[in-house]
Parts: C-alpha cells; sequence; structure tokens
C-alpha cells in the first residue's frame, strides 16, 4: 500500500448556461500514478434536471488486469457569494476497468443552480475537486500534462493556480495586512474572493480607453463587496479614485478634440475648395502655354 498526498484542481466551465453538449470532460490530471479527469452532465444524466458529477479514469480501457486505486474525494460546486450555498460532496471508491467513473447524479438542482446568484458567475460555472488516493495496487506510467485544470498552490491560507501565485505574493508582499480581518474559512470560498480581487486588480491597471464609467461603477461595487469580507483595501481605493480621474481627464480631452475637429472642418472645406480652384486654374494654365499648330487639322 502507498499513501498519497492530497491533490486539488480547479475546473471552469466556460458560458455553462448555453452548453449544448449532453457531457463534458475536463482536462486531465495526475494523481496516484494515474490519469483522471471530472466528468460532468450540464442537463442531467440519471436524474432530470441535475447537474451531474463525476471522477473518472482517462485510460479506462487501457488498465491491466488487477489494477487498482482506492480514492477518497470530493466534489464542490463553488457560489462564490456564500460558503452556504456551495455544494460539496464526498465519498470513497475502488477504481478499476471494472468501475472507472464514480461520483454524484444529483450534484446540484439545476433550478437551484440558476436561481441562486454566486453559481454562474459571468456565465461560468466553478468546480473544485480534492482527491485523495488511498492505496495503489499496479503502476502505470503516466506524465505530467500541461491542462487547463490545474493544481492549485497555498499562498497565505488562499489556494489559487500555479499562474496566479506571483501575482498573490505581490498583494501580500506590498500590503501585509490585506487579509489580516479576512472572515470566511472555507477554502473554495477563499479562493473565489481571491479571484475576484486578481480580477478586479487586473480591470484597474488596464488603460481607461478599455474602461467605461459603467465599468468604474462596477469596481467601486466589487471594492465594497471584498471590504465586506474583510479585505482591507485602502490602497486599492486609492488606485480605483486614481483611474476614476484618469477617466475624467481622457473624457475631458476627447470633448476638446471633439470641438475642435468641429470648428477645424469649415477650414478644411474651405481648402478642399481652394485646392479643386487650383487644379482648374492649373489646366487653364497648361492650355494656355499650349504652342499653336501651323497647320490646321482639319485640311486636307
Amino acid at each position: 500500500m502507498e499513501v498519497k498526498v492530497d491533490t486539488t484542481i480547479t475546473w471552469v466551465i466556460k458560458n455553462f448556461s448555453s452548453l449544448q453538449s449532453e457531457s463534458l470532460y475536463s482536462d486531465n490530471f495526475v494523481a496516484g500514478g494515474c490519469k483522471w479527469r471530472l466528468w460532468a452532465f450540464p442537463k442531467g444524466d440519471k436524474r432530470a434536471n441535475n447537474f451531474c458529477l463525476y471522477l473518472t479514469l482517462r485510460d479506462k480501457e487501457s488498465l491491466p488486469i488487477g489494477w487498482r486505486r482506492h480514492a477518497k474525494f470530493s466534489l464542490t460546486v463553488v457560489n462564490k457569494y456564500s460558503e452556504k450555498l456551495s455544494r460539496l460532496r464526498g465519498t470513497q471508491h475502488w477504481f478499476e476497468h471494472k468501475f472507472p467513473d464514480w461520483g454524484f447524479p444529483g450534484m446540484i438542482c439545476l433550478t437551484e443552480l440558476n436561481a441562486k446568484e454566486g453559481f454562474l458567475v459571468n456565465g461560468d460555472l466553478t468546480v473544485v475537486a480534492k482527491i485523495e488516493v488511498l492505496e495503489v495496487v499496479g503502476k502505470l506510467d503516466v506524465s505530467e500534462e500541461s491542462s487547463s485544470v490545474m493544481e492549485t498552490i497555498d499562498v497565505n491560507g488562499f489556494y489559487v493556480l500555479p499562474s496566479q501565485v506571483e501575482s498573490v505574493k505581490r498583494l501580500f508582499a506590498t500590503n501585509i495586512d490585506i487579509a489580516a480581518k479576512f472572515r470566511p474559512k472555507n477554502p473554495h470560498l477563499k479562493t473565489a474572493y481571491m479571484n475576484f480581487l486578481l480580477s478586479l486588480t487586473e480591470t484597474l491597471c488596464q488603460s481607461t480607453q478599455e474602461l467605461s464609467n459603467e465599468d468604474l461603477s462596477d469596481a467601486g461595487a466589487s471594492l465594497a463587496y471584498l471590504r465586506e469580507a474583510g479585505f482591507e483595501l485602502d490602497w486599492l481605493e486609492k488606485k480605483l479614485d486614481e483611474v476614476k480621474e484618469k477617466k475624467k481627464k481622457e473624457e475631458a480631452c476627447l470633448a476638446r478634440l471633439r470641438n475642435m475637429d468641429e470648428e477645424l472642418q469649415p477650414f478644411k472645406k474651405k481648402c478642399l475648395d481652394l485646392e479643386a480652384q487650383i487644379d482648374k486654374e492649373k489646366k487653364e494654365l497648361l492650355a494656355a502655354r499650349a504652342p499653336l499648330s501651323l497647320y490646321d487639322d482639319n485640311v486636307v
């Protein structure tokens, strides 16, 4: 028997509400010496009107005889706004050739998923899977693969994707007390809040040309939401005020440019008219300078 450490992965299902396929798979990930993936039924599998979610072996058809994995795992449908509303299911199972899939046909009712805020964020659904392989029977050579389903990394108590690690470290390095009063304890909810914060900081780093006043208003509401959760964000509020001021200057500059362009239009038209007259005069000048022929072309 071989004991393995936990593997935690996050799967973001894009445009969940508009999916047409009956089922879909996450990308592969490796745990306990084999490839796994998540298997979802957006419109229901064994239970109608339920989002169904399973953990499954990737290469189940080619598994050698006697090969088995005993795994303890949990699957969570994350609600960004409420730890209590996030739907968590957990179990244990021996995975092998005959039983390669296991999970929850009634993971969450679709009516609840669509009706309550926080599950679908900009149309995307976030699923977190935590797998602990308890026993390993048989070996299967596999290699790590690059994938959009990635193992998360703990940074000051927040589990984030490898691509987010440096950004989160910089947040804590420049703002030591940023999460000193942060209240939520559920790791999945903490991840959702941190993703929300990173998204806000990325938004405020955009050019004012890419930001509308509505975007800045939403940013203010997001800032208040994050503060309510316990984040210390005075520094980010100053950044937001700076961006709003730059947006005002941009709009003032654009207004002045429009006015100047309107004032310039009559002069542009006059210049075009003068250029047309100049071309006409040049043609008459060329005709006047043309030498006369000594012979009349009409005389035979």
